[in-house]
């Protein structure tokens, strides 16, 4: 069974913040690890290199569709020969001594789609054996999307609503990423729940915020990780969001996007201060069937709970 997971989110919903708390747990330190340093075993899905160096061809030269029609084969690869081509050698040793057995977590932005030829893009249940779906309420999202891209709150909104949006999709430039379809928040989500390749854990933002080592240990036993809960308390008193922010103001954070903070509030609940009535309502409007299901209260904005899935975890209900 392939040993990898993908962290899957939608923009802005707090994966970057997951994957600094298993920094931390792997690194098992006295110190935060180096936010622009991750000893991380595996990138991004959608990184450009590994698709240039494993399948040998040049990206750059391929249509959009093309490119996801190569993906899938790329993903089922990686997953039966390990994580070589993401990793660095010096991470690669440390993991081989460590003899670690845990989940090898895969950061994606991608919605569940298929090929053109009907393929899952992410290879299906050949190329991880699950899925851990970071949700956040998205009037939360909607203002750090904005900061995060440069736009202004009506047109993050507008994205957000958008069935064929997409990151790094323009066809006149090249970046480092492969073009991500976002297909809209309510349709991203939706792609992930109504999917039966994988199963799939719920977290939300606002559990990892209220509870952390509770539900972050879930999240990653579901990925076949059990934990010290104490080590865990640990890594996430080093990754809190405080902390983050100081040191990207020292040092910079290589994901940011130019000129802008890529660590701003980290709040559940903030929209209520940014967006205004008209706007938080034109989100709900957009997306309140998506987000009952998803257990927000689109009078408020406060939990209104998820049903318990198998394993009394947090879940809900899908195809599968």
């Amino acid at each position: 069974m392939s040993r990898y997971c993908w962290l899957a989110s939608y923009p802005k919903s707090g994966n970057t913040w997951f994957r600094m708390v298993a920094a931390n747990l792997r690194a098992d330190g006295d110190d935060p690890v180096d936010i622009n340093a991750l000893p991380e075993r595996a990138a991004i899905a959608s990184a450009r290199q590994p698709f240039d160096n494993v399948l040998l061809v040049d990206s750059a030269l391929l249509t959009h569709s093309e490119v996801d029609r190569m993906r899938p084969m790329l993903h089922r690869f990686l997953a039966a020969e390990g994580d070589d081509d993401f990793a660095d050698p010096r991470q690669r040793r440390a993991a081989a001594a460590r003899s670690d057995p845990g989940a090898i977590l895969v950061k994606t932005h991608d919605g569940y789609t298929r090929t053109d030829q009907g393929e899952p893009l992410l290879g299906g249940a050949e190329a991880a054996a699950g899925a851990i779906l970071i949700v956040r309420d998205p009037r939360d999202v909607a203002p750090s999307l904005a900061n995060h891209m440069d736009l202004d709150l009506d047109a993050a909104i507008a994205f957000m609503a958008d069935g064929g949006s997409s990151l790094f999709g323009s066809v006149n430039t090249l970046s480092h990423q492969l073009r991500q379809q976002l297909l809209g928040w309510s349709a991203w989500h939706e792609s992930w729940l109504e999917q039966s390749d994988l199963p799939v854990h719920l977290l939300r933002y606002e559990e990892m915020q209220a509870d952390p080592v509770a539900s972050l240990a879930a999240a990653l036993s579901f990925a076949g990780q059990e934990v010290d809960r104490e080590k865990l308390a640990k890594a996430v008193d080093l990754a809190r969001f405080d902390r983050l922010q100081a040191r990207e103001a020292q040092t910079g954070f290589r994901e940011a996007p130019v000129g802008r903070q890529f660590f701003r509030r980290g709040e559940s609940g903030g929209w209520r201060g940014e967006l205004g009535a008209e706007r938080a309502a034109r989100i709900v409007r957009d997306h309140g069937a998506m987000m009952a299901r998803l257990g927000y209260d689109p009078g408020d904005g406060r939990g209104s709970g998820i049903r318990a899935g198998a394993g009394g975890q947090d879940a809900v209900p899908t195809n599968r």
